[in-house]
């Protein structure tokens, strides 16, 4: 009997990257429109991770359009996410 290795290569395995960073950005998406500060603030976070994995994603695929979308779209996140948590936004009366 012939023994089978299932065993992806990177390129499949980052072919598949797409999928979690789809999902990602949909709960992202839905937290966002919360009316909880809490909710919001993790929205921002899963957004940031969702970035990161169309980042990996639009690497291998050569889809530079995608990846200079997410860097617009983190920084917007980083933005959203100082406007939302007061905790992180700096101290002005210093």
């Amino acid at each position: 009997m012939r023994r089978y290795s299932v065993m992806l290569d990177l390129a499949e395995i980052l072919d598949w990257v797409q999928w979690p960073a789809m999902a990602l950005t949909v709960v992202a998406s839905w937290l966002v429109a919360s009316q909880s500060p809490k909710k919001r603030t993790a929205g921002f976070w899963i957004f940031l991770a969702s970035n990161v994995l169309w980042l990996i994603w639009g690497w291998h695929a050569s889809a530079y359009a995608v990846m200079s979308l997410q860097i617009i779209l983190a920084a917007m996140n980083i933005r959203g996410l100082f406007k939302n948590d007061p905790e992180l936004k700096p101290d002005n009366a210093a």
